[in-house]
């Protein structure tokens, strides 16, 4: 009698099959729907996370378990219902198109690389799209997580899904990792133009506030180099625009809990704003590469309500990158960049009808 595999069947190995070179592009994640039972399932996953929460686990799932999921999917619901599009989650659809547009940008260098997204929460799941991408006869994986700033968090624990998917596969593909990119110039840049081309349209502010997703601050203090990232972009940013050192100002947001978590917190510092007499504060959220619940809701409904109901007269907030193609060219940088020496040119035949497909594969993720 044979003994059951611990690993998932896979279809037999094809000898001199062409290898593949793929990008799994991986964000967070999104309740599939903006209801409380879509919601619970999603928070249950996320917060069950060993690196998001890390205090002794029976403890926290007693409490995620006996008053978070039975209280917060309600609320959350109702904040998510708030951003939902008529296509559904602003985060899955802006990280499909940047997803998109990355092969099509990666097809006109000349790159036959397939691209598929992921999240690390909720779907398409990590281990579903490594999945397909084994079944399409990928060979070569690049991890590249939709988080400019390393964290354990957040990029850490992408890493911890590939691993956990290839603890169970017979065939593992060779695999690389993008850790960071918080000061990768064309990131930078692309970060500077869509501030330039909202100054342009609608004047400049008195201040530019700079809000990154915060972490507890003893994850610094741990040795999470987040905080040091997000200074460095931060910096990086204001250089780029010119700024003085009096003209802007960072912060972090999305606190969960009581612990003490990376300061200046990004709520109490609007207010303080409002309340110091400044007329004009805009926001801009750099760690947030698409759109989401904490750009469209906190950020630009709560954060427009806290500086403007503390005495501020004017806020804008300055959306993520998203589509922007100063930002997928910076994308499709980076991605080359770390594909070095994997084999990714398309045959030279096929070279010209792989740019023409790209390019209309491309041009309908913009439209």
């Amino acid at each position: 009698m044979a003994l059951p595999s611990p690993f998932s069947p896979e279809p037999p190995f094809k000898h001199g099959q062409a290898p593949r070179t793929a990008v799994l592009y991986c964000n967070l994640g999104t309740p599939d729907e903006p209801t409380p039972a879509a919601v619970r399932r999603y928070l249950a996953e996320f917060l069950s996370d060993a690196r998001v929460i890390e205090i002794p686990r029976l403890l926290w799932l007693l409490i995620l378990h006996g008053i978070i999921l039975r209280t917060r999917p309600k609320q959350s619901a109702a904040k998510y219902a708030s951003i939902w599009t008529s296509e559904g989650s602003p985060l899955r659809l802006w990280t499909a198109k940047q997803g998109k547009l990355l092969q099509g940008w990666l097809g006109e260098r000349g790159h036959s690389v397939v691209v598929r997204y992921a999240m690390r929460y909720g779907n398409p799941s990590i281990a579903s799209q490594l999945d397909a991408l084994k079944a399409e006869g990928a060979t070569r994986v690049l991890i590249l997580p939709a988080y400019p700033q390393y964290s354990a968090t957040s990029s850490a624990s992408v890493f911890d899904a590939v691993y956990a998917w290839a603890a169970k596969t017979r065939c593992i593909p060779e695999l690389r990792f993008v850790n960071h990119y918080h000061d990768h110039p064309g990131y930078i840049q692309a970060l500077a133009a869509s501030i330039r081309r909202h100054w342009k349209a609608h004047g400049r502010p008195d201040q530019l506030l700079m809000s990154f997703h915060g972490v507890p601050e003893r994850t610094l203090q741990l040795g999470d180099p987040y905080h040091c990232e997000c200074l460095k972009t931060g910096r990086l940013l204001a250089q780029a625009l010119y700024l003085e050192p009096e003209q802007w100002r960072l912060s972090f947001q999305s606190r969960l809990g009581r612990a003490k978590w990376l300061e200046p917190y990004t709520e109490p510092t609007l207010r303080a704003l409002g309340k110091a007499g400044v007329k004009r504060v805009d926001v801009v959220c750099p760690g947030f590469t698409s759109d989401c619940l904490e750009t469209l809701e906190e950020i630009a409904l709560e954060g427009r309500h806290a500086f403007l109901s503390s005495g501020g007269k004017e806020f804008h907030y300055i959306p993520c990158l998203n589509d922007d193609p100063a930002w997928i060219t910076a994308l499709c940088d980076l991605a080359q960049q770390h594909l070095a020496g994997w084999p990714t040119q398309a045959p030279p035949a096929a070279q010209e009808l792989q740019g023409t497909k790209q390019r209309a594969l491309a041009l309908g993720a913009k439209d």
